[in-house]
């Protein structure tokens, strides 16, 4: 890819800005970064100046986005501490981000200094300052109270750290219509099968793309997914259509070791995939802001609205709350469709 990288000050916060020539790839795939924006005035993409966006621009890493040396070494604890206690890999980066962010901005203070009040400061002038979303709030409350709680000698009242408020925002969901028209303008076969798939047995990308070939149930029609979200195994459904396309899918690629693979082998990406769905969203002409996920809410809402008990949902999508798959029943037009308007008996 052919682009240019450099820090910026962009209304008076330290941005990366990545240039290249009007190319609609580079688009889809600079929009896979969180917190993206095009600035129409000085005409470039900018992203969050970050340690990860700097390591991926190689861009050099400045002293104030490191935790002070006694933060280096507490992370170090926490690090190995999550490893022994077999959290994911997934979860142990996330509370590292998160904490690695706190202790920076707090990298004044050591950390047995630091206390409730610090918490307040950072979500009002971090966190607030640069809207960040609740959910980014409350993900930074969860690293908090779990690093203080095996952390010693500390001022801080873990269980006074108080929490976000909830947002109560509904997930975008696809008609089967949309469904159905993205898979079918979606030419390459790999790309074909990756976004059935998901729809089809309601995959988080992480499981889709950890699948292999020994995971597909042919006979009893079942798709085993194993060590998902909470290190649970579950089944899913199989589509017979998707058996098909599955099958075609192997004959031509041959995958080694994972069900679907980069060009030089090894697991295929989270961001190569998102760049699949979005070029295929363009091609379909799908307007709606939506992810891969969006497939896996489609699906859910899709078995809600055939009739499919939430129990039997819950179970498909390894939801640990029963509250957690009840989201779908405020996205189902199904009851919606049954009400009369009151505008049409005028």
């Amino acid at each position: 890819m052919k682009w240019s990288a450099k820090i910026i000050q962009h209304r008076g916060e330290r941005r990366i800005s990545v240039s290249f020539e009007k190319d609609q790839e580079l688009i889809s795939w600079i929009k896979t970064f969180d917190g993206s924006r095009w600035s129409s005035t000085r005409c470039v993409w900018h992203l969050p100046d970050t340690e990860s966006n700097r390591l991926y621009f190689n861009l050099p890493l400045p002293i104030d986005l490191f935790p002070n040396e006694d933060g280096i070494k507490q992370l170090i604890v926490f690090k190995e501490w999550m490893k022994s206690k077999r959290y994911s890999e997934s979860t142990i980066k996330v509370y590292l981000d998160s904490m690695k962010s706190f202790l920076v901005f707090h990298r004044l203070k050591k950390v047995a200094d630091l206390n409730n009040d610090d918490v307040i400061k950072y979500n009002n002038d971090f966190v607030l300052k640069r809207n960040l979303s609740a959910t980014y709030q409350n993900q930074i409350v969860n690293a908090i109270k779990l690093f203080f709680k095996i952390i010693s000698n500390t001022k801080m009242d873990i269980d006074s750290v108080h929490r976000p408020r909830r947002e109560k925002i509904l997930p975008n969901v696809l008609s089967k219509e949309e469904v159905l028209r993205l898979i079918d303008v979606t030419d390459n076969l790999k790309h074909k099968t990756l976004l059935a798939l998901i729809y089809s047995s309601g995959l988080r990308i992480s499981e889709a793309l950890n699948m292999k070939a020994t995971d597909i149930d042919s006979k009893r029609m079942l798709i085993h997914v194993k060590n998902a979200k909470g290190k649970k195994d579950r089944y899913t459904l199989l589509s017979n259509k998707v058996l098909m396309i599955l099958r075609e899918y192997y004959a031509v690629y041959k995958p080694k070791v994972y069900l679907f693979e980069g060009f030089r082998g090894g697991m295929y990406t989270d961001r190569s995939a998102q760049i699949v769905l979005q070029k295929a969203a363009q091609k379909a002409g799908i307007d709606k802001r939506i992810s891969l996920h969006t497939l896996r809410h489609s699906f859910a809402t899709h078995l809600l609205e055939s009739g499919t008990d939430l129990r039997y949902i819950q179970d498909l999508l390894g939801h640990s709350s029963p509250k957690t798959t009840m989201i779908y029943t405020h996205v189902s037009s199904t009851s919606l469709k049954n009400i009369k308007n009151p505008f049409d008996t005028l």
